[in-house]
């Protein structure tokens, strides 16, 4: 069945844009929304008939999960729309909106089945025990594995995180609904009434730890993270390829969706090139990484002296006193600028996101260290850290 939809509806060229994005989520949206509504009349049949709190939450949830689906439906649209004039980098974070909302839905489910449990073990209320009510829970079970599965390879064919929460929402339906049936069979044949409130109350706190892991993989590329080592590597291997460029640093990636990547990076390049020549070398390297990684990056391109014998005992003197000081700091953008009575060392320090001392303290112990050295040099340095 799976592989029969993904081939019906997703064309098999199918590949991370915007477009076929939107195919995988409509297609988890749609297919979510028919077994939801089936299930949930299903199990509010039976809930109503046996009296169990458990199956009848467990009812309104698929009910919530139908939301949920066509919240689905509604962020792949969105997100596939073009970019226009108030939105020049396009809609694609839509689709972690729609994610963050259909986790909304898996904590609302999480409390408010949590309520009605432990209203259920103050006030206990005798469960019927129905052979058809058992059908329709393993049934249930049944629909939500294919459904977790089902939204797992179309996640793993799209990488859209919209459809990893709606597999984890499939899967707490799984515990939920094996739950309810659990507490259907010992309060119907022992004397402990209160065990449909108590699985409800675990299932409650399974929900809403799942909901907790969901909303940390959304909030990452909502609030900006970093990016992966092998995307770093790829565009720095990319860069470096070229032969004028000797290095590269403060590169920084920004994700405002997928498919909808914007990089910028310093290269540098020897200072003696022919500046056209230079600038014909990045445009080469910047539509090779468009082209290729479907990247827009802009590379901004740094002159240094190469083969100066008084920039390299400089440059040399500096990683010295940065090696002895903290070897986590590292500079670039080295040059020197002579002045009467001294010289500057002029460069951009990194230092680490979380390093213990405050960036002007240690500009100013470097300062420092560097005077030891030579009482002529100014140390003339930019404190930034890493965006990668």
């Amino acid at each position: 069945m799976t592989k029969f939809l993904i081939h019906k509806f997703i064309p098999r060229d199918a590949k991370q844009n915007a477009k076929d994005r939107q195919r995988y989520g409509v297609l988890s949206g749609i297919v979510g929304i028919l077994c939801n509504l089936l299930l949930c009349v299903l199990k509010f049949i039976c809930g109503t008939v046996s009296h169990s709190v458990s199956i009848t939450a467990d009812a309104a949830n698929n009910l919530s999960d139908a939301s949920s689906n066509i919240v689905t439906v509604i962020g792949a649209k969105i997100a596939s729309k073009p970019v226009d004039n108030d939105h020049p980098f396009g809609h694609g974070r839509m689709e972690y909106i729609s994610a963050l909302i259909v986790d909304f839905f898996i904590f609302l489910m999480g409390f408010e089945l949590g309520k009605s449990s432990i209203e259920k073990i103050i006030h206990p209320q005798e469960v019927r025990f129905s052979a058809v009510t058992v059908a329709v829970l393993v049934l249930s079970i049944g629909i939500k594995l294919w459904m977790a599965y089902f939204n797992q390879v179309l996640y793993k064919e799209s990488n859209n995180l919209n459809l990893k929460a709606v597999r984890q929402d499939s899967l707490n339906d799984c515990i939920s609904t094996a739950a309810a049936g659990a507490a259907l069979l010992l309060s119907a044949f022992t004397a402990f009434d209160r065990a449909d409130g108590i699985m409800g109350l675990l299932v409650a706190a399974f929900i809403l730890a799942g909901g907790v892991s969901t909303l940390k993989d959304i909030m990452g590329p909502l609030l900006g993270q970093v990016p992966s080592k092998e995307l770093v590597d790829e565009i720095e291997r990319r860069m470096l390829a070229e032969p004028l460029i000797v290095g590269v640093h403060d590169l920084i990636i920004h994700d405002y969706g997928p498919g909808r990547v914007i990089a910028s990076a310093h290269a540098e390049v020897p200072a003696d090139q022919d500046i056209m020549a230079v600038h014909n070398a990045i445009d080469r390297v910047e539509h090779q990484i468009s082209k290729e990684l479907q990247i827009v990056i802009c590379i901004h391109m740094d002159p240094i002296a190469i083969h100066d014998a008084t920039v390299d005992k400089y440059r040399k003197l500096m990683a010295e006193i940065l090696q002895d000081y903290d070897p986590e700091l590292r500079f670039h953008d080295f040059r020197l600028v002579e002045c009467s009575d001294h010289m500057n060392l002029i460069m951009d320090i990194v230092v680490p996101k979380e390093h213990k001392k405050h960036r002007s303290q240690i500009l100013k112990e470097v300062q420092a260290a560097v005077q030891q050295r030579d009482p002529r040099l100014r140390v003339v340095a930019t404190m930034e850290h890493s965006y990668i």
